[in-house]
């Protein structure tokens, strides 16, 4: 399966490409999509839009993971993080492309084993699992490949490959 992970933005988006099988994951592709700066909001929009579009014909992907938002402190570069996701998504749609999210957290959980990790220890386990002599750089891509990763488990697992889940068989009272 192919996986297209993306970490939302405006100014930069970024992007990794991986072909997750049970228990290996294979790096394809992973760099970042720019806007300028100065441009109108609605310009950067429509850029994001059309390159992700060029991302998903080029790799066609199965499905694509992309990270939750989280605010923290300037709820301003938060908005506007969220219109750049909003076309992201809008994008994948159009597309046919299935869309999964994670929290970093789960992300965190996925790649290191601990969803209190620290931006470090990430992008050396996504250097360590996609085999990279180097660590992925600049670190929207980084977190993109560990956004591909989460999914690549997720979506692998055993639970997902050999069996449906029948709710039916599960008391929930």
């Amino acid at each position: 399966m192919v996986i297209l992970g993306i970490d939302p933005g405006v100014a930069t988006i970024g992007f990794g490409v991986i072909r997750a099988e049970r228990q290996k994951n294979t790096l394809l592709r992973y760099g970042v999509i720019t806007t300028p700066a100065g441009l109108p909001l609605s310009h950067r929009l429509l850029q994001i839009d059309r390159d992700m579009e060029e991302l998903i014909h080029t790799f066609h992907p199965d499905e694509m993971a992309v990270e939750e938002l989280f605010f923290t402190k300037n709820i301003t570069t938060g908005i506007a993080v969220a219109h750049g996701r909003g076309v992201i998504l809008l994008a994948a749609e159009k597309l046919g492309v299935p869309i999964f999210e994670y929290t970093p957290m789960q992300v965190k959980q996925a790649v290191v084993g601990y969803g209190g990790a620290d931006k470090r220890q990430v992008m050396l386990m996504t250097q360590r699992l996609l085999n990279m002599k180097e660590v992925p750089r600049p670190d929207d891509a980084a977190d993109a490949l560990a956004i591909a990763i989460c999914h690549g488990r997720a979506a692998t697992s055993l639970l997902n490959t050999e069996r449906e889940f029948d709710p039916t068989r599960y008391d929930t009272r």
